[in-house]
C-alpha cells in the first residue's frame, strides 16, 4: 500500500513489482486515523510496509535462538535451514557487475570444486586418519570447546556473563536475540500487551522504525518472527492474521495492526505516557509535519538516483544532493542533536531507517558519501552530529546495520541498484576484497564506515564475535561446510541457496579451523597468538600431507561460505562482525 501524495518513480515502481511479485496500490492518505494524519507520509512511495519488502531475502547467517526457521547460532538443534540470498543478478544496466570481485578470489576456483561432489580424491580411509591427526593436534594445544567457553567466561564482563540468561528473562541490554522484552524488574510477563511480528533477518526498515518506537516507549513486548517470502512458506498461523504475508504486524491488546505507521500510532494512543513521541504543541506539530513531507521528499530522491543511470548531466544526483541539503538546513536548524530539538520524536524513528541504508548505498554505488569518521570533513555536518545523537540510544544502537548487509540486500528488492564510474573502490572496501578485512583491521574501514565506539573496545568486539560462534557451535560449522557442499541453488541471487547440503566429510576439519579461529579471538598474550598460528600452521600441513589440496581447498570455502554470510546486527553488532570476518580471513590465508 501506498501512502504519497505524488506518484512514486515509475522505473522503481516497475522495478520493485519485478523483483517482488507484489504491485503497490495508491490510496489518499486522508484515509487514515486523523490524529496520526500528518505523520503517515513518511509511509509512502512504493518502498512501503504494504509492499512486499519484508519478505525480502537476506543473505546472512542468522546468529538467533530460532533454528527450526532461520539460524545457525543457536543451542537447541542440530539441523539447519540455510535462510541467505544475494544479489539480484540484474544488478546494473552495464556489464561492470560489482559484486563479481567478492567471488573472484577465493571463491572463484573453489566454486569449481563444489560442483564436482563432496569429495573426489580423499578415501574414506584418509579422511579417518585426518580426523584423528585433527583430534591430536588440537588436543595438543588443549583446543576443545569447552576451555573457549571457559577463557571467554574469564574475560567476560559481569554483563556479558549474564547475556544468555538475561535475554531468557526479558531483561538486560537490547538484542536482536530477544524474543521476549521486559526492559528491567519492574516489569512481568503478565504485563505484555504488545506482540510484535517482524523479519527474522532484522533488516527490514518498517520492521525496524517499529522497533525503535517500542524500544523508545519501553514498551513490553514479545517478538514472533517471520520467515521472508524467499525462504519458504509462512506459518498458516500468520497467513491467517495477515493474508499478504507482509510485515510488521502488531497485536496490541487484541487488536492486529498490519502496517507500520499503524503500528507506531496505535502505540502512542495506547501508551500516552511512555515517553511520548508525537509533539503536541501546535507549532512542533506543523513541523512535525513538515519534515516527514521532507522524509518522502529525501526517499524518493533516493530510489530516483539509486535504481537508475544518471543523466549525463547529473540531473538525478543533483535533485538528490538539493534534497540531502534541505535535511541538513533542517537539522541546522534545531537548537538540539534531533530533529525536533534535544528530545527524540517520531521524526526521528521514521528518517532513521532510510537515512542509514542511503549512507551505505549510495557510497557503494554511486561513491557518494554522506556519514564520515569523527574528525573528517563533510558537507552534511548537522547530518553526521544528528547520527551521532541516534547511536546514543539504545534504540537505534540494537536495530543498526553496517553498509555490507545493507548493499546485499537492497538490489533483490528493488530489481537491481546501478553502479556508477567511480564507486568500484568503495565496493571493494565494503565487500572486504582489498585487504579491508584482514588484520590488522583500519579503523572506520578506512574512513569509509564510522567505528562503532558505543559496542565498546577491539576486546569487547572479540568477545562478542566469540560468544555468538561458540552458543551453538556444532550447527555453525556444519553450515559453513554447506560452502563445501553441494549446491541447491533455486534463486537468482548469487548467495542464495537455501537448499544448500552440507559437506559432512569436511564437518571436522571446518570445526577445527573456526576452534581455532575462536582461540585467535580470545588470545592476549604473544605466545598465546603464537600457539594459535602454529596450531593452523600444523593443521594445514596434516590436511595437506594427507589430504591434498582438496581438503585445504574445501576448509577455505566453508570458512569463506561463512565468512560472508556473518550480518548485522542479526548476527553481531558490526565490530565483532568485521572481528570475525578478519580473523576468518587470517585462516584462509594460513590455509593458502
Amino acid at each position: 500500500m501506498l501512502f504519497s501524495n505524488t506518484m512514486p518513480h515509475p522505473l522503481s515502481l516497475q522495478q520493485h513489482c519485478t523483483a517482488t511479485g507484489h504491485c503497490g496500490i495508491l490510496v489518499p492518505v486522508d484515509f487514515r486515523p486523523p490524529l496520526f494524519r500528518p505523520m503517515l507520509l513518511s509511509e509512502g512511495l512504493y518502498f512501503s510496509s504494504m509492499v512486499n519488502l519484508c519478505s525480502l531475502p537476506f543473505l546472512f547467517l542468522l546468529f538467533s535462538s530460532e533454528i527450526s526457521s532461520t539460524s545457525a547460532f543457536t543451542t537447541s538443534r542440530q539441523h539447519l535451514s540455510r535462510k541467505t540470498v544475494g544479489i539480484s543478478t540484474s544488478l546494473s544496466e552495464s556489464n561492470n557487475n560489482p559484486f563479481q570481485s567478492l567471488f573472484g578470489n577465493v571463491a572463484s576456483k573453489i566454486s569449481n570444486l563444489q560442483q564436482e561432489g563432496m569429495m573426489t580424491s580423499v578415501s574414506q580411509d584418509q579422511l579417518f586418519k585426518l580426523t584423528s591427526l585433527t583430534q591430536m593436534t588440537l588436543a595438543a594445544e588443549n583446543m576443545n570447546l569447552n576451555t573457549i567457553r571457559s577463557s571467554l567466561e574469564s574475560k567476560q564482563n559481569a554483563d556479558e556473563r549474564r547475556f544468555r540468561s538475561s535475554l531468557e528473562k526479558g531483561y538486560g541490554a537490547a538484542s536482536p536475540l530477544h524474543k521476549l522484552r521486559l526492559f528491567d524488574e519492574s516489569n512481568d510477563e503478565n504485563d505484555v500487551r504488545v506482540t510484535l511480528y517482524r523479519d527474522s533477518a532484522s533488516w527490514c526498515p518498517y520492521c525496524q522504525k517499529v522497533w525503535i518506537t517500542l524500544e523508545l516507549k519501553r514498551i513490553p513486548y514479545r517478538i514472533e518472527k517471520i520467515n521472508m517470502r524467499c525462504y519458504g512458506d509462512k506459518p498458516a498461523s500468520f497467513l491467517r492474521m495477515q493474508p499478504s504475508g507482509n510485515i510488521p504486524v502488531a497485536i496490541i491488546d487484541g487488536v492486529t495492526y498490519n502496517q507500520s505507521n499503524d503500528i507506531m500510532y496505535a502505540l502512542e494512543e495506547t501508551f500516552p505516557d511512555n515517553n511520548p513521541l508525537v509533539p503536541t504543541d501546535p507549532d512542533a506539530r506543523m513541523r512535525a509535519q513538515s519534515l516527514l513531507r521532507l522524509e518522502r521528499q529525501i526517499f524518493s530522491a533516493w530510489m530516483y538516483w539509486l535504481t537508475s543511470r544518471d543523466t549525463p548531466d547529473g540531473d538525478r544526483r543533483m535533485n538528490f544532493i538539493s534534497t540531502l541539503i534541505e535535511v541538513e538546513d533542517a537539522l541546522t536548524a534545531t537548537k538540539g542533536g534531533f530533529f525536533l530539538g534535544e528530545q527524540v520524536s517520531i521524526v526521528d524513528a521514521m528518517f532513521a531507517p532510510f537515512l542509514e541504508r542511503m549512507c551505505a548505498s549510495l557510497l557503494y554505488f554511486k561513491g557518494f558519501q554522506i556519514r564520515v569518521a569523527n574528525g573528517e570533513t563533510t558537507n552534511f555536518p548537522a547530518i553526521n552530529r544528528w547520527f551521532d545523537s541516534m547511536e546514543t540510544l539504545e534504540s537505534y544502537q540494537l536495530t543498526k546495520s553496517d553498509y555490507y548487509t545493507h548493499c546485499w540486500d537492497l538490489p533483490p528488492q528493488l530489481g537491481g541498484c546501478v553502479s556508477e564510474e567511480g564507486s568500484g573502490p568503495f565496493q571493494d572496501s565494503i565487500n572486504g576484497v582489498n585487504g579491508s578485512w584482514d588484520l590488522p583491521l583500519a579503523p572506520d574501514n578506512n574512513g569509509l564506515e564510522p567505528d562503532w565506539s558505543f559496542a565498546g573496545d577491539e576486546a569487547a568486539a572479540k568477545r562478542e564475535a566469540v560468544e555468538r560462534v561458540t552458543s551453538n557451535f556444532q550447527a555453525i560449522s556444519s553450515f559453513a561446510a554447506r560452502g563445501a557442499g553441494k549446491s541447491g541453488r533455486s534463486y537468482g541471487a548469487p548467495l542464495s541457496d537455501p537448499n544448500a547440503v552440507s559437506n559432512e566429510s569436511i564437518q571436522p576439519f571446518v570445526h577445527a579451523a573456526i576452534m581455532v579461529v575462536c582461540n585467535k579471538l580470545l588470545s592476549e598474550s604473544d605466545a598465546e597468538i603464537a600457539a594459535c598460528d602454529k596450531t593452523m600452521n600444523n593443521l594445514v600441513t596434516e590436511w595437506k600431507n594427507e589430504g591434498g589440496n582438496e581438503v585445504i581447498d574445501k576448509v577455505a570455502m566453508s570458512l569463506a561460505y561463512l565468512r560472508d554470510r556473518v550480518g548485522v546486527p542479526r548476527d553481531m553488532r558490526l565490530p565483532a562482525a568485521r572481528q570475525l570476518r578478519a580473523h576468518l580471513n587470517w585462516a584462509i590465508a594460513t590455509l593458502q
